[in-house]
């Protein structure tokens, strides 16, 4: 009679299979969380940006979940910005409301004093640089994506240039600067 137990080398492979995709759907959950940009788990009501009672330069719309939101934060924090951060809100309403078209949408939004939008992972260099002489008819920079490398996503060497662009009050977004070696902090 054939034996429908598993042998030990047949358990050992399951076992191994169940803590692959155990592994991969928790690493797809936090990848979820820094790249899905409706972010709703009310847990903080919907608040418009930059109507809030901060009094940061920046204040930060993210998943309570993002780490790489953490990390640009420190860098802007490092580059003399205070910053302070609101959790859990519906990023597509934000995004919405600062006018970031579809196709520059990055992680997570960052509001300078109600004024100007900095969407992704966006140099503190750069910022200052805009503040310093805003465009006409711009509303503020964006980075889309998740770069390798852009502040909050560097890590241990890993870089990949990649563009910042300006975005127009009417929708549409420009060229700003390319950045080609990674930011200090």
């Amino acid at each position: 009679m054939p034996s429908t137990l598993p042998k030990s080398g047949d358990r050992d492979l399951s076992l191994s299979r169940l803590f692959s995709l155990l592994l991969l759907v928790l690493l797809g959950g936090l990848t979820a969380a820094c790249s899905n940009t409706n972010t709703n788990t009310n847990t903080t009501a919907a608040v418009p940006a930059g109507t809030g009672e901060h009094t940061e330069d920046i204040v930060v719309y993210k998943s309570p979940f993002c780490l790489c939101c953490k990390e640009w934060m420190a860098h802007l924090e490092q580059n003399d910005f205070s910053v302070g951060s609101e959790n859990g809100l519906d990023m597509a309403s934000v995004k919405q409301q600062w006018g970031v078209p579809a196709s520059m949408q990055g992680c997570h939004t960052g509001v300078w004093r109600g004024q100007y939008v900095f969407e992704g992972h966006v140099p503190a260099r750069l910022i200052r640089k805009f503040l310093a002489n805003p465009p006409k008819d711009s509303i503020g920079l964006t980075v889309p994506g998740m770069p390798k490398g852009s502040p909050g996503m560097y890590r241990g060497g890993e870089f990949e240039p990649y563009v910042v662009y300006q975005i127009q009050r009417n929708g549409e977004y420009r060229f700003y600067e390319r950045v080609t070696a990674p930011e200090a902090s």
